[in-house]
């Protein structure tokens, strides 16, 4: 069982919400940002007090209420935007990417990525009409009936106003320390929620900060999508395993709220992974044939399937397709046919 360690988030959390602005530790605040008409309501952005300035860990969606909290949060921490030399960003989601090129623009910080995150960037944020294309042959195949194919395929267009697109100045790479003056940061790849998903860890403070990758409540969206790797799930699982031996007293996620107890967390979500695969299993054998529509509308969410939004409907179709996937690789699935792909249990 995992402790809580931001009792204030936590009591914010359960409150709806935004929590305070706080010392961490020497050196390092938390942030809060608030992100629109979202059930996540806010990212938490790390600040690391540097000897010539700060470097954040994320940076907030491109909104003006975040860009407010952002400047806010940076004032109570003894500093200002123009002090800040970098943002490590740990994926290029709008909540954690968006605002990283507005502070660039505005203190000089040079902007960290993944290669594997920073490869999409074009595609996603400048050119996406190839990656509209690509999406709705995928909406296709997995099922999604020709009334909803409009509504889900640009689904993730709305979020693009969200992003100030911004070139890294520096790519991250797996097990490589990152040059934040004071701190003994190093990058640790851990692909499942994005492609080139990254955390940071601190040996000296014992600390890990976890982005998406490991959150204290809920499991972040590991979805099949077309900038996706073939198998999503197996990688996320993979990099989990990656993080089972650190040496750690408290992970500071990108959402919710801080929290000891990393190895017990890292077991809750890899049994939770597995209880949904042995529930799709299942559903196909109630159902064959099933396409991955079908299954998704049919498994539980965290609300009735006609209360999600469009873009979250999409990232469950997504979800429920890595499931599938990862069924796949293994063989206890099998796929017939395409515009729909249709699922059937194996034969022993």
């Amino acid at each position: 069982m995992i402790q809580v360690t931001g009792t204030l988030q936590k009591e914010a959390w359960d409150h709806n919400v935004l929590p305070p602005v706080e010392k961490v530790r020497p050196g390092l605040w938390s942030i809060p940002v608030p992100i629109p008409n979202n059930p996540l309501r806010y990212v938490l952005v790390y600040a690391l007090e540097l000897d010539n300035g700060i470097a954040i860990v994320d940076a907030g969606w491109n909104t003006e209420d975040a860009w407010t909290a952002l400047n806010d949060g940076l004032a109570t921490a003894g500093g200002s935007i123009s002090d800040v030399r970098a943002v490590l960003v740990t994926h290029i989601h709008p909540d954690h990417y968006g605002l990283a090129g507005r502070v660039r623009e505005e203190s000089g910080a040079w902007i960290g990525l993944h290669p594997d995150d920073a490869a999409m960037l074009e595609a996603r944020y400048m050119e996406p009409d190839d990656l509209l294309a690509r999406m709705k042959v995928f909406m296709e195949d997995a099922g999604v009936p020709p009334e909803r194919l409009p509504d889900l395929s640009m689904a993730s267009m709305v979020i693009r106003d969200h992003v100030t697109m911004a070139e890294p100045d520096v790519l991250f790479v797996d097990g490589r320390r990152v040059d934040v003056p004071g701190w003994d940061l190093t990058t640790i790849w851990t692909p499942g929620h994005s492609p080139g998903h990254v955390c940071f860890y601190s040996e000296r403070e014992r600390l890990l900060l976890s982005g998406d990758h490991i959150l204290p409540r809920i499991t972040p969206n590991i979805g099949v999508h077309t900038q996706q790797f073939p198998n999503p799930l197996g990688d996320y699982l993979e990099s989990l395993l990656k993080c089972q031996n650190l040496g750690t007293d408290e992970v500071l996620p990108a959402h919710e709220y801080r929290f000891a107890g990393l190895r017990d967390r890292l077991d809750e979500i890899i049994g939770h992974h597995a209880d949904r695969l042995a529930q799709i299993e299942d559903l196909l054998g109630e159902h064959p044939g099933s396409t991955a529509w079908e299954l998704s509308i049919r498994l539980t969410w965290s609300r009735p399937w006609d209360q999600i939004q469009d873009f979250m409907q999409r990232a469950a179709v997504g979800e429920t397709l890595a499931h599938i996937v990862l069924l796949e690789n293994h063989g206890r699935v099998r796929r017939e046919g395409h515009g729909p792909s249709r699922f059937f249990v194996a034969e022993a």
